[in-house]
């Protein structure tokens, strides 16, 4: 369905959506998370993000796979509804939206608490307001300024990563002044590489989906993309590769340098207590800057995901036009501060729980994540039943065995996290998904769907 003025622009290259993706799950997971990922499963950290970051690439190939096949999709309901048919498409949209809007929210108040190392007369949800009027802003103007925004942001904690990957290996491997190389008995002391068991790395894949959650952006970026049966297996491929090295590596080097236990124990992240030991003035500043950036940009990433969904439930008829208004810089104005309602629902939850309120939507979002990545396997493996005869532009090496390998995986650490995750968190993530499915059964009698 096409009108006037709502047609979304193609300006999108391969560089801006492979930093988007990066921008969406190098964020408040890597460097907030990673403090509660350690505190759970201890050095064994490093086997929980190596299994989540297999997982996520064959789940990724599927999707581009599906993204080359069907060129014509804006987003993951396209992609999906062919395929599985209307309420898993249904469902896929409306928890992919949940999953950014309360991401979003909780990222809001990291940033605050990081903003907090300099401000600490400054209550939590003061800074959250700061920090989401300015996401909002940013969003607001042109697609391409967005774009080269969150290129640059996500090339900034790129580079930062990279330069603490080399730092923590000189201090594991050189003794230089006063300092000692640490070596790697801190992998194996304090109660050994598994300190708290395989429940331990079972609760911390919780954190693993959750800090992964975010790459699959690439599949809402379609409608603003240039080439995507080009662009996306591309993306994607760079994407991976990147991911998975920026969060093993650093993993390694924080529970080599630093006891586990002393993790989480601290308020700064572990990455400001790396670049404290390396002992250069104001490093720890330097740091604590760059994941405040890192952070918003990651929230900048989640909001555009969440205000897309929208418009092209709007432009198809699901829910209020006004969603789909585009202004004059190609912007669907209305669906993004519609989205941002969540960011001052996280200022107003953040003035009752404080710090607490990122911990306590971080379940919840990581239930979501296993469910859109199933939602994406069980869809890339009925593809291709429906490609049967015809030529397939790219496909996915070792299908379907890596397909369900994902499969498999998921639904094993989801049976792991419901034992080991809270009551409530379980609970009301549940009640969400039941209210999506009655609202999709009430507006099918409707005849809406």
């Amino acid at each position: 369905m096409k009108t006037d003025n709502r047609n979304l622009q193609r300006t999108m290259t391969s560089r801006h959506i492979t930093m988007m993706a990066l921008g969406g799950a190098i964020g408040a997971g890597l460097f907030k998370g990673s403090s509660s990922a350690i505190d759970m499963a201890g050095p064994s950290v490093i086997l929980a993000y190596l299994i989540g970051g297999i997982i996520l690439l064959f789940i990724m190939q599927g999707l581009a796979e599906m993204a080359v096949a069907n060129s014509g999709a804006r987003t993951f309901r396209d992609l999906v509804q062919s395929i599985l048919g209307k309420y898993p498409a249904y469902l896929l949209d409306w928890i992919y939206w949940k999953m950014w809007v309360l991401n979003i929210a909780a990222e809001s108040v990291v940033a605050a608490i990081f903003l907090q190392y300099w401000l600490p007369g400054y209550p939590i949800w003061i800074l959250a307001l700061a920090v989401s009027v300015l996401v909002t802003a940013v969003n607001l103007l042109s697609v391409k300024v967005f774009a080269e925004t969150e290129y640059w942001l996500a090339l900034i904690k790129i580079t930062v990563i990279i330069v603490f990957i080399l730092a923590g290996l000189v201090l594991l491997l050189v003794t230089f002044g006063d300092h000692t190389a640490v070596g790697f008995s801190n992998l194996t002391d304090n109660g050994g590489f598994f300190p708290n068991g395989s429940k331990g790395l079972i609760t911390a894949m919780l954190v693993v989906i959750y800090s992964y959650g975010g790459t699959e952006i690439i599949g809402v970026t379609l409608a603003e993309t240039k080439n995507p049966e080009k662009v996306v297996p591309k993306a994607v491929r760079s994407t991976l590769i990147r991911i998975i090295s920026f969060y093993i590596i650093p993993f390694f080097i924080i529970v080599s340098l630093i006891p586990w236990n002393e993790v989480n124990g601290v308020p700064e992240s572990p990455f400001v207590m790396v670049f404290q030991m390396i002992g250069i003035p104001g490093a720890d500043h330097i740091m604590n800057a760059v994941v405040l950036l890192a952070i918003i940009s990651s929230m900048n990433s989640g909001l555009y995901g969440s205000s897309r969904v929208l418009y092209t439930q709007a432009v198809d008829g699901r829910i209020p036009k006004i969603f789909s208004h585009l202004s004059k810089k190609k912007v669907p104005v209305y669906a993004i501060l519609m989205c941002t309602s969540a960011l001052y629902l996280g200022v107003l939850i953040s003035l009752f729980a404080g710090s607490k309120t990122f911990e306590f939507l971080m379940g919840s979002l990581g239930y979501t994540v296993l469910f859109i990545w199933l939602i994406i396997a069980f869809a890339h493996l009925k593809s291709r039943k429906q490609q049967s005869g015809k030529p397939i532009a790219y496909s996915v090496k070792w299908f379907p065995y890596t397909t369900w390998a994902a499969i498999i995986a998921l639904l094993m650490i989801l049976i792991g996290i419901i034992f080991t995750t809270s009551v409530i968190v379980t609970t009301i993530t549940l009640c969400i998904y039941i209210f999506i499915t009655l609202t999709y059964i009430w507006k099918k009698r409707l005849h809406q769907i």
